[in-house]
């Protein structure tokens, strides 16, 4: 049911009602009633709109919707809005019928969290009699990217053909990945590449200097991590294109977004070379998705081999549709994607009973887990801790943990799901999105009140937790 985006879109490009319909060789009353989603729309009309307004089908899928309603939920989860009693339901027709006007409340809270960050950085500047440069009131690089991310499901042909290309050419088949991609950037691109003590590489593991065509890397990073700055190289060096395209996405508004996205991409064309897509897909299901073998066999990170099962969305031979977080110990969300329907929380926190915090407790060791949302959907997941590559003794360890999952219907196909019983209720442990937006109120881990109950405080009754209502 699509039919408030086509009278949105058909409104946006200044098209009349009886113009679209004829178009379309409808009626404009039949037109009416799809824009109303009293018919659903059949899929020639749909080809044909999309040929008419030029745009991707993907604009008009649902997921978008999804994503559009789970952050202006978690907007509308501000304590700004304590006192107004938004419903699910107001959330999900303002993105269904007013997608325009959503996304613009969307990017105007951006604004105001942006800005409120801002005036915080001010003022501890301002009272610490720092320096005041470098205060940026603009929506972060990160997000953005991200969102382009995940509108692509983290999926781009363009570098998958791209490293298929280049192991064709450069006939990468032999055992020593690493001399063949030397050879190419040497043969092709006129690069030496030189690896160099820590203390001349500064903090710095991989630099390349322009002029002299030299890439240095660090003599910390080990074969597969050099493999993977060498196939980076190259991905700069052959994918200018590509990268130009995707980094002119109008979802990017700065200088800085666009170079962090030709970053990732470049970083994507390496995981391709490290990975190539039919050999590791194969590997994943034959191997049932177990990340230490995998590494083992491409010579990849445990992180590595996550980031590449969370991209095989090619059509036709798709991986599981798996999401993936990267939290370090403070709970910050570094890196985060999901395919799996699981949605992170964009302006907050995310909820502590998730196992990937659980996994500081244990280094190195794999953690289960069957996690159920509050709308009764069950993922599992799976999450260890990992360190950064470092240099020497005084080189600092930064403790990291890594989760992937997807929906339980999936989980049979992991081998760490072997032994479990997947449809124990006892197994399950229930959690959230995130504390303001999570409408479990028995939590004794709940950090903020949801934003369905009021604050109530009783003197002489508490509850599992503070911010837990009881009965009275």
């Amino acid at each position: 049911m699509v039919g408030a985006k086509v009278r949105a879109l058909r409104r946006q490009k200044s098209v009349s009602q009886v113009q679209l319909a004829e178009r379309l060789g409808i009626s404009p009353s039949y037109l009416n009633l799809i824009e109303h989603n009293r018919r659903a729309m059949p899929a020639p009309l749909l080809i044909k709109i999309a040929e008419i307004f030029e745009l991707d089908l993907k604009a008009l899928s649902t997921e978008q919707d999804a994503r559009t309603v789970a952050d202006l939920m978690e907007l509308f989860g501000d304590p700004i809005f304590e006192h107004e009693d938004v419903t699910t339901a107001e959330v999900r027709d303002l993105a269904a019928h007013a997608p325009t006007a959503a996304r613009g409340i969307l990017k105007l809270y951006h604004a105001y969290r942006e800005s409120r960050e801002a005036a915080d950085n001010l003022a501890i500047k301002i009272s610490g009699r720092g320096d005041l440069t470098g205060v940026d009131s603009s929506r972060m690089p990160t997000e953005e990217v991200s969102d382009l991310i995940q509108r692509h499901t983290n999926h781009f042909p363009e570098m998958e053909e791209g490293a298929e290309q280049l192991w064709r050419d450069a006939h990468l088949g032999g055992d020593d990945l690493q001399q063949g991609l030397e050879h190419q950037l040497q043969r092709v691109h006129g690069i030496q590449v030189r690896i160099e003590r820590t203390a001349d590489m500064g903090d710095a593991i991989r630099r390349f200097d322009p002029e002299k065509r030299v890439l240095y890397l660090s003599e910390v990073l080990r074969r597969g991590s050099r493999n993977f700055h060498l196939a980076y190289q190259i991905g700069l060096a052959t994918q200018q294109a590509a990268l130009d395209r995707c980094a002119s996405d109008p979802l990017l508004t700065s200088d800085a977004a666009r170079a962090l996205a030709r970053v990732l991409l470049a970083n994507y064309f390496a995981s391709a070379i490290l990975m190539p897509y039919a050999p590791f897909l194969e590997a994943a299901r034959q191997e049932r998705y177990d990340i230490d073998l995998l590494g083992h066999r491409f010579r990849t990170s445990y992180e590595q081999v996550c980031h590449r099962l969370t991209t095989l969305r090619r059509p036709g031979a798709e991986g599981i549709p798996i999401h993936f977080v990267r939290v370090d110990i403070a709970g910050n969300i570094s890196k985060r994607f999901s395919a799996s329907g699981l949605r992170f929380a964009r302006f907050s926190g995310a909820c502590p009973r998730w196992n990937v915090f659980q996994a500081f407790l244990t280094p190195g060791m794999i953690r289960t887990q069957l996690s159920q949302m509050p709308d009764g959907t069950t993922y599992f997941w799976v999450a260890r801790s990992v360190y950064k590559e470092g240099g020497g003794f005084h080189a600092p360890r930064t403790p990291l943990a890594i989760a992937i999952g997807c929906e339980v219907g999936h989980a049979r196909k992991m081998v760490y799901a072997d032994g479990m019983n997947l449809d124990s209720r006892e197994a399950v442990v229930p959690v959230g999105l995130t504390c303001r937006l999570c409408e479990r109120t028995d939590c004794e881990q709940r950090a903020f009140p949801p934003i369905q109950y009021p604050l109530q405080v009783q003197e002489n009754v508490r509850g599992v937790s503070f911010f837990a209502p009881v009965d009275k």
